[in-house]
């Protein structure tokens, strides 16, 4: 697996790209497909825990829903890929789809590997709108990937997870950030390639996708279950971590950028959430 200082990636020629351009295209498409990660999950060296470290992982209650957000997120992304009809697009979102799978695979690994116990999974059907799915699913790992990459960062400071564990995640990790960067970059090229009508209509779909994900996002966070939003958001406290609500937005914050430097600079990068949070952070109180 890659490790976490990897160099920079950046597009095999110069100059500015336009939004929507056949060389926005190049550039975003091979951002994916030329940072691929050929590991395995089944060839994976789960390390050995000692009995307070394998307490605390099989303690944590969200696996089962990590497990079935991944299986949703292959299924929408597996649909959109098929619909897709530019080769290019169509291969860089079937890689998106096989890396989800990827994930719940590890997922799955680990959890066999340490014992743990989830429910069931549901089935994961085909969507009917696959645009629509994929536009809800996208915007929806935005909200979760901003989250855990501050989590993953306080699990990997405060020694919750060993080292051995945090270097198996580690490129899961930032897999997400390049899943979201290429949806955002999705999102911005086909909006700029449609006719007038169909690019406004593509637009308040767009928005009502970030409104839908936002306000289910927020409500489940507040409920006192183990939903997607508890699992990013709320992970902390699960985790037993103290920290104030405002110094982990920040970190959230520092560590999205971080990770979304690691690519060339003319690609966009997500901007909704932080934003959000940004916006948000000076009425949280102190750090």
């Amino acid at each position: 697996m890659a490790g976490e200082d990897s160099a920079v990636w950046h597009g095999d020629f110069d100059g500015p790209v336009r939004v929507g351009s056949y060389d926005h295209k190049e550039l975003f498409c091979r951002m994916l497909l030329d940072t691929y990660d050929p590991y395995k999950p089944a060839v994976i060296d789960w390390p050995r825990l000692d009995e307070a470290a394998w307490a605390r992982l099989t303690g944590l209650p969200f696996w089962h829903i990590a497990v079935t957000t991944e299986g949703y997120a292959a299924a929408c992304m597996s649909a959109m890929a098929d619909a897709s009809e530019d080769p290019l697009i169509k291969q860089a979102i079937a890689l998106n789809a096989f890396e989800e799978r990827r994930h719940k695979e590890v997922l799955e690994n680990m959890i066999r590997f340490y014992g743990i116990e989830i429910d069931a999974e549901p089935p994961y059907p085909t969507p009917p709108d696959a645009e629509k799915a994929y536009l809800k699913t996208g915007y929806g790992e935005c909200f979760d990937s901003f989250f855990a990459f501050g989590l993953f960062r306080l699990a990997k400071e405060s020694g919750f997870f060993p080292p051995d564990l945090v270097e198996v995640f580690e490129p899961i990790i930032q897999e997400e950030a390049r899943h979201i960067l290429f949806f955002v970059n999705w999102r911005a090229y086909v909006r700029a390639s449609k006719p007038a009508m169909a690019s406004l209509k593509f637009t308040a779909q767009s928005a009502y996708s970030v409104y839908h994900r936002a306000k289910s996002r927020l409500r489940l966070a507040r409920a006192d279950n183990n939903n997607n939003s508890n699992m990013t958001m709320k992970g902390h406290e699960n985790m037993g971590i103290k920290i104030k609500p405002r110094a982990f937005m920040e970190l959230c914050l520092a560590e999205n950028e971080r990770r979304m430097a690691r690519y060339d600079p003319r690609l966009l990068r997500p901007q909704v959430v932080p934003r959000l949070i940004g916006m948000a952070c000076p009425f949280l109180g102190p750090k």
